[in-house]
């Protein structure tokens, strides 16, 4: 296997994940935390949309929601996902496999006190997913909790975190005339290490 420099170098992917959002937060426009979530419904029928990651752990991914949402029933009943996060700014992109878990713990309550109160209270009166007849109906919804609690809005039980545990991570950078750069890692559960393979473009 040839040595791994530059972008690529390390022995701990989520140190590398770490490395480029981070240099993803000081050029990116908006959101450099940004991720395409893919699950499939029971009938298979897959699912995408953006959801923004918000930290990147030893061994995980983890991003926030409404555990009521078409994606968390989604990710909980298949017990895995697919995410891909592109910075443009970059030319680059992390794509990932892995199983899921809930994060529901100290973790997820300090993440949602850390959120403006607006943002809470809008977290507490969306039943995300849910048809809504009419958007008063939602804002009637806000003033209600808003004149509830104020700004003493604590995480509900149905919303928290989702742990991505990836079985396979793939790193990619943009090269000249498209012959990018890719290289695959993927997880060997029989010693927990990583095998590392470069992927032609």
């Amino acid at each position: 296997m040839e040595k791994r420099n530059g972008i690529f170098e390390g022995e701990d992917p989520f140190s590398i994940a770490q490395r480029w959002l981070s240099e993803a937060e000081r050029g990116e426009l908006n959101d450099p935390n940004a991720m395409a979530l893919s699950t499939v419904d029971e009938n298979g029928m897959p699912n995408a949309r953006i959801v923004l990651l918000k930290s990147i752990e030893k061994n995980s991914f983890v991003f926030y929601t409404n555990y009521g949402s078409v994606k968390a029933q989604e990710a909980f009943s298949a017990g895995k996902v697919a995410f891909v996060i592109h910075w443009k700014s970059l030319r680059r992109q992390i794509r990932c496999r892995g199983v899921v878990e809930r994060e529901e713990g100290t973790i997820a309550d300090e993440y949602f006190l850390s959120r403006s109160p607006q943002s809470r209270v809008g977290a507490v009166a969306s039943k995300q997913s849910q048809e809504l007849e009419s958007r008063q109906i939602l804002m009637d919804r806000v003033s209600s909790i808003q004149s509830e609690y104020g700004n003493d809005v604590v995480r509900p039980v149905f919303w928290g975190g989702i742990r991505i545990r990836p079985v396979e991570i793939e790193f990619w950078a943009d090269g000249d005339a498209r012959l990018h750069d890719r290289f695959r890692w993927v997880f060997q559960e029989n010693d927990a290490s990583w095998s590392i393979k470069r992927l032609y473009p």
